[in-house]
């Protein structure tokens, strides 16, 4: 047998990376509902519909500040003439009323308009009844007991009506959307101080190896720096998530399984990384594979997934609490998180969809990948003009960790792919990070 029928064999034996997430996913549930105070709720996700009590704007306002007016007693402004920000007027022709009063938005008395008269109103007031339009301060002269108005509005113009803009029972938002500062607004100005949101992920992230040494100093032979940990941290965080990083836990089965079962105690969700391959020093895989009384059990599993193809899912300690283990690779464990970590936070807290956008993209540079596996490879996605995007492989493919800290994307080339040409058409998974 040769070695391309080799490593065909080999791919064969890999499950596809669709039907591991699904097999995955289909495990979970969004952690339980609670109700939150509207000022905590940024950054949750909603737990249901959330349904306008109250109509808003609550009444009749003005919209700006100027002159609260009958539209019918405006009719003979003039209309010829120009101004550089306020357009054709003829000041030959105005209309003249009495100011009756002034309404701030504090202003809680209703009033009256009667022919001929008009209030002064700032933006924000009650609009007296009767009052159909509002005269910009800038089209008149500015008058306190009387104003010449100098240009007609439209009728309707520089006015809010009750409830135009929000109407009792409209949803304003539906469940599994991320709370957003202007979404905050929006529940606030219709009367909602609470709101039942999927509480943050509570993830604690674990670094195994006897090999690693922490974060400070220059690694030695025998020994490899923990990126890992702080990396995953901060992509759990980037997720939503509340992250804890516990560092580094030597190849100690009973230390292991101790800390382990101390962290159920605080976690939704544990990630670790390294040790799930088989070799002799992959102390992690040995020991979560084997159910405990009590203590659950993971299931390691050969993906068809590059880089990183061995991944581990299942629940440890008494609560049963999901655990994923990840490569040990830095870039492996980094891909590894946004295919399947990142999914499951997104789930536990509620939120939809799960996975990220993808786009199409047009492939600016040839680029072959391993048959049988699906690749993730980090690259930069630009916007077309005339629309469409464009996709820029990154130096070194996926196991570098410079390529990665560039990308805006991950590349994703599909089980059947050896070869794609530049030029051809790709799918890009959009990782949406600031720049």
């Amino acid at each position: 047998m040769t070695a391309t029928a080799d490593a065909e064999a080999a791919a064969n034996e890999l499950m596809p990376l669709a039907e591991y997430l699904g097999s995955v996913l289909r495990r979970l549930r969004a952690l339980p509902p609670l109700d939150l105070d509207l000022t905590q709720a940024h950054g949750n996700t909603l737990a249901a519909d959330v349904v306008a009590p109250h109509q808003f704007p609550a009444f009749d306002q003005a919209a700006i500040d100027g002159y609260a007016a009958r539209w019918e007693d405006l009719a003979g402004a003039g209309r010829i003439g120009s101004h550089p920000s306020f357009g054709q007027f003829d000041t030959s022709r105005t209309v003249r009323l009495n100011v009756v009063g002034d309404l701030g938005a504090a202003s809680w008395r209703p009033v009256r308009l009667t022919p001929g008269t008009c209030f002064s109103v700032a933006a924000g007031a009650p609009l007296p009844i009767g009052a159909d339009v509002v005269v910009p301060v800038n089209w008149t002269d500015q008058g306190m007991a009387a104003v010449e108005i100098m240009h007609a509005p439209k009728r309707g113009s520089g006015v809010r009506r009750a409830g135009e803009e929000l109407s009792v029972g409209q949803v304003l938002a539906q469940a599994g959307s991320y709370v957003t500062p202007p979404m905050v607004a929006v529940f606030a100005a219709a009367g909602i101080g609470h709101v039942m949101v999927r509480p943050s992920p509570r993830v604690v992230v674990v670094a195994t190896g006897d090999e690693l040494v922490d974060v400070g100093r220059p690694s030695q032979p025998g020994q490899v720096v923990d990126a890992n940990s702080h990396a995953l941290t901060a992509a759990a965080v980037e997720a939503g998530a509340l992250a804890y990083r516990i560092g580094i836990c030597d190849d100690d089965p009973e230390g292991l399984r101790g800390l382990l079962e101390d962290q159920t105690l605080r976690a939704d969700l544990i990630i670790t990384t390294g040790g799930t391959g088989t070799g002799p020093g992959d102390m992690l895989r040995r020991v979560l594979s084997r159910p405990g009384t009590g203590r659950g059990s993971v299931e390691f599993t050969n993906v068809a997934l590059c880089p990183g193809t061995s991944l581990g899912f299942g629940t440890v300690g008494g609560e049963e609490v999901p655990v994923v283990c990840l490569p040990g690779e830095p870039g492996a464990a980094l891909i590894g998180f946004e295919v399947l970590a990142r999914p499951v936070i997104q789930l536990l807290a509620g939120a939809e969809p799960v996975f990220r956008p993808s786009v199409k993209a047009h492939l600016l540079e040839t680029v072959s990948s391993p048959g049988g596996l699906r690749e993730f490879r980090p690259a930069h996605v630009a916007e077309r003009r005339g629309g469409g995007h464009t996709v820029q492989p990154l130096a070194g493919g996926p196991y570098t960790l410079s390529g990665l800290a560039e990308a805006n994307g991950l590349l994703v080339l599909g089980e059947r792919v050896t070869t794609a040409a530049a030029g051809s058409t790709v799918d890009v998974l959009l990782l949406d990070r600031r720049r």
